[in-house]
């Protein structure tokens, strides 16, 4: 059996399948392979679903709470904060109880939120009620990362990250769409409905299709302070500190796309709701495509730091692209080219999300929950962070957004080549034979 702490690849064939012998509880799991990977997808598809689903409705919400366009994205901040911090208690809680008992608990917390921000009656209701549904959704991400930690390591875990990338992916390619056809026929309650049912379809699912995949043998017998001390212990690596930072600056650049593009879509090109919704759904599909490429073909063949260096040196391409458009340099920009900056941006997602998640999990698999909430935390407090800086010189310009987002790349840039330094085979290997 592995020693706790140190990352193997005795577990896994070169394909990525689960060994007959491996020490993990894979039995069952290889019986429902693939419903289990649908139910993983489904699972960290929470956050586009809770989020890009409401998108479209974002000015309607302006006007029938009469609130300003930057306090109502307050709401996007609020659920992600929520999420963030979720995932910093229910990772470790992971880890002691296993996965299944605190993913159901958070699962239905999570529809009971979602149902009282339909019927919020006010902006500051409607923002703490996202914040439980935040918190509680976390559950969700968290967890779902902590069981393919469970499962699979290396190149395998990576191709896994992929696969649930394609499933997790359709998510906000519908999400948007499903919000705008929502808006032609009932108001914006009307999308945290659908996202009560969603809600409950998945945990149905989760309890009755999804099964344990911790032994109880590796499964933490402390409390909090053995909870603080794997997450300081993480945190003293460097390189698993920095591909955390790498991938969380990475994502703000996204979390900029995601809470200023209706404003920036919709009040400054024109766009309509619907219009609005088959863009985002562009970019999302360009986001699966290329992950599906990182998976299918890269892994293996070119090494994961490598792949993500170039996902990076695009990001910021892309942002500064965004930016010189945004302050007229090139003159009076229209819908289609910042569509397309927008679009490169988005799809290269799908080789730095995947790749930094799996750089940072292969140093570890014991406290796999705990490393998990790390990853997300960050990438989600960071987002959080972003979102209302889209909106500070108002709904009128761009600017703001295509800053935040190049200023996220450039700090990525700077976490991977300072903190992972992919050049030093040695540095990248230390923590993960320890």
């Amino acid at each position: 059996m592995p020693e706790r702490g140190r990352t193997t690849r005795d577990d896994t064939s070169p394909a990525g399948e689960i060994r007959k012998d491996s020490p993990r509880p894979t039995r069952s799991l290889r019986r429902t392979g693939l419903l289990v990977t649908f139910t993983l997808g489904g699972l960290t598809a929470t956050p586009p679903l809770a989020m890009d689903m409401y998108l479209p409705a974002l000015p309607e919400v302006t006007t029938s709470l009469h609130a300003p366009a930057a306090s109502v994205q307050l709401t996007l901040t609020a659920c992600l904060a929520g999420m963030a911090l979720g995932q910093l208690l229910i990772g470790p809680m992971s880890d002691r109880w296993g996965r299944r008992r605190p993913l159901l608990a958070g699962l239905a917390l999570y529809v009971v939120a979602t149902v009282l921000c339909g019927i919020a009656p006010s902006l500051e209701f409607l923002v703490a009620f996202r914040l439980v549904q935040g918190l509680a959704g976390s559950a969700g991400i968290v967890i779902a990362r902590a069981m393919v930690r469970d499962l699979y390591d290396g190149e395998a875990m990576a191709r896994f990250f992929s696969t649930l990338m394609l499933i997790s992916g359709v998510a906000p390619v519908v999400a948007p769409l499903i919000g705008g056809q929502i808006l032609r026929v009932t108001d914006w309650r009307g999308v945290f409905a659908v996202l009560t049912v969603v809600g409950i379809a998945l945990t149905v699912l989760v309890w009755f299709r999804l099964p344990e995949t911790l032994d109880p043998a590796d499964r933490h017998s402390g409390g909090v302070g053995e909870a603080l001390r794997s997450m300081r212990t993480l945190l003293a690596d460097r390189v698993f500190t920095g591909y955390v930072l790498t991938g969380g600056f990475a994502f703000a650049a996204l979390f900029a796309y995601i809470a200023a593009s209706p404003f920036v879509i919709q009040e400054i090109y024109g766009a309509s709701p619907q219009m609005f919704s088959l863009l985002f759904g562009v970019n999302s599909v360009g986001l699966m495509i290329v992950g599906q490429i990182n998976g299918k073909v890269l892994i293996g063949r070119v090494s994961m730091d490598t792949v993500l260096a170039v996902a990076l040196a695009v990001i910021t391409l892309a942002a500064t692209a965004l930016l010189l458009m945004a302050t007229g340099v090139f003159g009076e920009a229209g819908l289609f080219p910042v569509s397309a900056a927008l679009f490169v941006l988005m799809s290269v997602m799908g080789l730095a999300l995947p790749n930094t998640q799996t750089l940072a999990l292969m140093r570890t698999h014991h406290s796999a929950g705990a490393a998990s909430a790390l990853l997300g935390t960050t990438s989600f407090l960071i987002g959080a962070i972003a979102s209302p800086l889209v909106g500070i010189a108002g709904d009128d310009t761009a600017v703001p957004m295509a800053v935040v987002q190049l200023a996220a790349a450039l700090v990525a840039v700077g976490c991977f080549v300072g903190l992972c330094r992919p050049w030093n085979r040695r540095t990248t290997l230390e923590g993960a034979e320890s």
